[in-house]
């Protein structure tokens, strides 16, 4: 998921410049941070191994967790495979956030993936740690083939994205922070409900982003960015059309429980 996330600025990259892969390499994306993010590997636990209490944790939730297919949970969790992280939050925050109402926003978040996918690949890169559904039979909500099978599991790429993104927007809009970080939260434990990422690779993402964010405070640069994305989410939630209240209930009730329960 974080490669694809660098896949995916580098294409933007090279499209909004009317340049292919034949005519220009695209520029390495250094984010605000560089090579000075903080070095997650050291700040996460080690992932589990066999034979400890929490690797034994992770067989117990996927296997429970398995008992959530095909009921409305489980869609959820199809459709937060998408990584539109802001549309997700669209009802949390009471109106949708795009790059039409809210470029600086848009281009804030565009320029943080690299250095969320530095915070996350280290240490996957590192443990190399199997996705719960090589370890143990079961269904997931999205194919198994590919690069399922083959990226690693500890820490999760889209918890470590949707956790950034839910912490920013909900410094932007703190009068709702707290309907913000639900969703965020459910956001990641829909990894687990789909079954492709342990309970460990899910909590480690919330500390990995948490880490992440706080060192971004750090750059005045991100700070400045910061700011400017403020004045214009404010008035986006000023002109903008709610979402459907219907939908936006239904979501409610879905992610106001956890799956750990």
């Amino acid at each position: 998921m974080d490669r694809r996330i660098l896949a995916l600025g580098a294409a933007i990259t090279l499209l909004g410049t009317g340049a292919t892969l034949a005519q220009a390499e695209a520029p390495k994306p250094v984010g605000y941070l560089g090579d000075a993010g903080p070095e997650t590997i050291r700040i996460l636990p080690p992932a589990p191994t066999p034979g400890t209490i929490r690797y034994q944790a992770d067989r117990s939730a996927f296997l429970a967790t398995r008992s959530l297919k095909d009921t409305p949970r489980w869609d959820l969790a199809k459709t937060d495979d998408n990584l539109d992280v802001v549309k997700h939050l669209s009802c949390a925050v009471g109106v949708e956030l795009n790059a039409t109402n809210a470029p600086k926003f848009t281009a804030l978040l565009t320029k943080i993936r690299p250095d969320i996918g530095r915070a996350t690949n280290v240490p996957k890169d590192f443990y190399k740690r199997q996705r719960p559904f090589l370890v143990d039979k079961g269904p997931t909500c999205i194919d198994q083939g590919g690069f399922m099978a083959t990226s690693p599991d500890y820490p999760s790429g889209h918890v470590t994205y949707g956790w950034t993104i839910g912490l920013i927007t909900a410094e932007l809009v703190p009068d709702r922070a707290t309907e913000v970080l639900v969703r965020a939260r459910a956001y990641g434990e829909s990894r687990m409900v789909c079954g492709v990422h342990n309970m460990s690779a899910v909590e480690s993402g919330r500390t990995n982003a948490s880490a992440l964010v706080a060192a971004l405070h750090g750059s005045a640069e991100f700070r400045k960015d910061l700011d400017a994305a403020r004045a214009e989410v404010a008035k986006a939630r000023k002109s903008g059309t709610a979402p459907d209240p219907v939908a936006c209930a239904a979501e409610a009730e879905l992610t106001k429980t956890s799956p750990y329960n």
